[in-house]
């Protein structure tokens, strides 16, 4: 976990000191068109290379004398999936060409069709190398290869950033080929760093193939599921309401990003440990008392960023982008479903439960489509983020019903039910901007204070004094 806060806190809080720049350089179409580029890998990248990061997490795990053949099993499927999206991107890239030459009017905008295809592939191709290695390195438990990688990542993205978008002024291009350069020099990093460190059996066997390859496709709809539930409502803002308004949408989320880092940091540590422990005879006990620890300073936090949320979007958020501030609420809250879905997933994917998971994500993406549809069209892009918000409830709610069936979890369920109700009507008065607002808003964040001041306090305690006590 420290380990974890570090190479997180490091990478992420400046990879937010750079919203000002991407908010003050690029307008709202060039950010949303690159949003939509990048909400697209999200989905491509587990998609394609049949989910072969998260099976050498596992299996790099599970399977310690095997990792050198778990690394080599992982990169045969990633490179299959490069090989895949290079030759659709190739076609279309020819056809743009084609169309172009014949219908000029399909060469306006931002920039030609063709060259979105470009920079897709290489996109995709230097994201799955960094995704795969980061899942492998966590799987091999080489923590400070992984926070190396990351750390790496964010050094890139901010040097590369800079020269492009201020240096060069290119814009869109030089946004799309800053990632390129960060993922794909940071992948090869871990790449290089890990074959020194891992050792074992060498050449894979068609077993070990086959059980990675199954484990894989068992979390497609977990997967799928999970993406549409985090960026499907990206797609219906840009198609209903156009790349400029889901620029500002793509901004919104950079606040519940703040939240997330904690989320993130406590995943990382939490796969590991769920997959070492969920046989134990006690693993009930320990997993209820993580999941109260969680829980609680997921609530405690979102309820915090919405009580500074003006002030934080002041800081961050220039020209038009500070219009994004009233769709931040329900986006926070969603991060706080999001954040215990995944805990609860992991428990189910520590049983090799993937389909359990996958209807319940499944569920959520179906009631997030039929919102997205039926809220944009009334209320705009905030619809989109209330779609959100009530899809991951319901992914939250039945994952839980999915946990039980391996796990029976020893926790307070009126308190957290009545700690989401305040949060609710603390995102009602900020978000609708209503009289009182702050004097409300305050007022719930005291109550919530309070019904987890116990927990939270026990926490530092348990991390900071344990020791001293014994």
């Amino acid at each position: 976990m420290a380990l974890f806060t570090i190479g997180n806190f490091v990478s992420k809080i400046l990879v937010m000191l750079l919203v000002p720049l991407y908010t003050n350089v690029l307008s709202t179409g060039e950010y949303g068109v690159a949003d939509g580029l990048q909400t697209t890998l999200l989905l491509l990248v587990p998609l394609l290379t049949m989910n072969a990061g998260e099976a050498a997490l596992r299996f790099g795990i599970e399977h310690a004398d095997k990792r050198p053949a778990v690394l080599k099993v992982m990169l045969k499927y990633t490179v299959a999936a490069d090989a895949l999206v290079c030759a659709l991107c190739a076609v279309g890239y020819f056809i743009c060409r084609l169309v172009g030459k014949m219908l000029p009017m399909f060469s306006a905008g931002l920039l030609k069709p063709e060259m979105y295809f470009l920079l897709f592939e290489l996109l995709f191709v230097c994201s799955s190398l960094y995704e795969g290695m980061i899942l492998y390195c966590q799987g091999c438990e080489q923590v400070k290869v992984m926070i190396g990688g990351s750390v790496l990542c964010t050094v890139l993205l901010i040097g590369s950033n800079v020269l492009f978008l201020l240096v060069f002024k290119i814009g869109l291009t030089g946004y799309l080929v800053s990632q390129m350069i960060a993922y794909a020099g940071a992948g090869l990093m871990m790449l290089l760093l890990i074959r020194r460190m891992v050792s074992g059996e060498e050449a894979p066997s068609a077993e070990l193939d086959s059980e990675m390859n199954s484990y894989g496709r068992s979390m497609m709809l977990y997967s799928t599921s999970s993406w549409a539930n985090n960026a499907i409502d990206r797609y219906f803002v840009l198609a209903m309401c156009g790349a400029a308004v889901n620029g500002l949408y793509a901004v919104a989320y950079k606040i519940p990003a703040i939240l997330t880092v904690f989320q993130r940091i406590f995943a990382q540590a939490w796969q590991i440990s769920a997959n070492k422990t969920y046989d134990d005879e006690d693993s009930a006990v320990f997993f209820s008392h993580v999941y109260e620890g969680y829980q609680s300073v997921m609530t405690f936090g979102c309820s915090f960023l919405i009580l500074a949320l003006k002030p934080i979007c002041y800081l961050l958020f220039a020209k038009e982008f500070y219009n994004a501030w009233s769709m931040v609420p329900p986006l926070l809250i969603s991060v706080i479903f999001g954040a215990l879905t995944g805990f609860l997933g992991s428990i189910c994917l520590a049983f090799k439960d993937g389909a359990a998971m996958g209807k319940a994500t499944g569920i959520g993406a179906l009631v997030n489509i039929v919102l997205n549809f039926i809220l944009i069209r009334k209320i705009g892009a905030m619809g989109a983020a209330m779609a959100t918000m009530i899809s991951y409830f319901t992914m939250f709610f039945f994952s839980h019903i999915a946990v039980g069936k391996h796990v029976k979890l020893q926790i307070n369920r009126v308190r957290d039910m009545l700690a989401y109700l305040f949060i609710l009507v603390q995102m009602l008065f900020v978000s609708a901007s209503l009289p009182y607002n702050l004097p409300v808003s305050v007022l719930c964040f005291a109550v919530i204070t309070l019904m987890y001041a116990g927990r939270l306090f026990g926490l530092v305690r348990e991390r900071f004094f344990a020791h001293e006590d014994k």
